[in-house]
């Protein structure tokens, strides 16, 4: 039997299972090794520290410099809140204004946004419910879609668009109004513009026709909308469908219950070239959306914005905490190091 292994072994060349003689299969490659010496390790974190605390500070200071001005009306249309709780009341109209001063002037590019309160967008069959290539004006067959329930009525009739994202737009419309020298001035307010330039340009499309009315035949507008999607914008055709700045600043879902959206910008023409000035304003609103049922609760904002953006100071602190802790951990390595040299030097006298 030994003979037949040792026969076997001389007689045929066995595959070898070393690796190959190279650089890189034998780890002779050549490698780079910082020497970390207390002086490199202490100006790292305390460079690190002073610039985190720095770009912290001015990001917390641009922020407060900007101008905001925040209205809850949820209580102050609770007639309207009372009726729209009521669905067989969908096609029925309901207004309510909100009354406020702007003691200061508010200078430059003024936004207007809508916050709500409570309204939780990030669940998981919540934000897949929809279809993307009905929205890039495809046809296909939603059934075989996420959308579901919000896909077809009983009688077969597809929804356009589909999902419960698009079903729960929010479709208050609100109009501001400005009371200069004894006379009501309607403030112009710029509807378009408002959406990424990707989303509006790559992500929605309308579908192919010689008019929107005939693209979307065949189809019904989702159970809480009042009007199908292409008469969100009857004035404005490149801002009408499934590309209506609204309906797709709506479709970017918020990962927080408390969110707001950008609805309007203050043209800034003729009295408000220079922003919004010191006055009276109200704001007329067509109360369609209603909120009580799950408690949430409605805002509108008028706010500016900064080079760093609107007003968030979430990134200021976290950059003044990172710099903290960053300038902390320097100095207690440093104290760590002066213990253990004096250590050194007394074990050494």
């Amino acid at each position: 039997m030994k003979n037949k292994t040792s026969f076997h072994l001389q007689g045929e060349a066995c595959p070898s299972k070393c690796p190959d003689n190279s650089a890189f299969k034998q780890q002779r490659l050549p490698a780079w090794k910082p020497q970390l010496t207390i002086t490199a390790v202490l100006s790292t974190f305390f460079l690190t520290g002073m610039f985190c605390l720095s770009v912290g500070v001015c990001l917390i200071l641009s922020a407060n410099s900007i101008r905001e001005i925040q209205i809850d009306y949820s209580d102050k249309c609770s007639d309207c809140s009372k009726l729209r709780e009521n669905s067989s009341n969908w096609n029925k109209e309901c207004h309510c204004s909100v009354n406020f001063t702007l003691k200061e002037d508010i200078l430059g590019d003024v936004f207007m946004y809508y916050g709500l309160q409570n309204f939780y967008q990030n669940h998981r069959r919540y934000v897949i419910s929809r279809s993307d290539a009905q929205l890039l004006g495809q046809n296909v067959n939603i059934e075989n879609s996420y959308c579901a329930p919000f896909t077809t009525y009983q009688n077969g009739t597809p929804m356009a668009p589909c999902g419960a994202i698009a079903n729960s737009m929010f479709n208050d419309t609100v109009d501001l109004f400005c009371n200069l020298n004894s006379s009501v001035i309607q403030v112009p307010l710029l509807k378009t513009g408002n959406s990424w330039w990707t989303d509006k340009n790559v992500k929605f499309r309308n579908p192919k026709s010689y008019n929107l009315s005939s693209a979307f035949a065949g189809t019904s507008r989702p159970p809480y909308w009042q009007k199908p999607v292409y008469l969100l914008d009857e004035e404005d055709e490149r801002n009408n469908g499934y590309v209506n700045d609204d309906f797709i600043i709506w479709m970017r879902v918020s990962a927080f219950a408390t969110f707001r959206n950008l609805y309007r910008r203050v043209r800034r023409i003729r009295q408000f070239a220079d922003g919004l000035p010191a006055g009276n304003y109200t704001f007329h609103i067509s109360y369609n959306f209603p909120v009580t049922k799950f408690k949430a609760r409605k805002h509108l904002i008028l706010s500016t914005v900064v080079w760093s953006g609107g007003s968030n100071p979430f990134l200021g602190i976290a950059y003044v905490v990172s710099g903290a802790a960053a300038t902390l951990a320097g100095f207690v390595i440093t104290a760590i190091h002066l213990k253990l040299r004096k250590r050194k030097t007394y074990f050494q006298k």
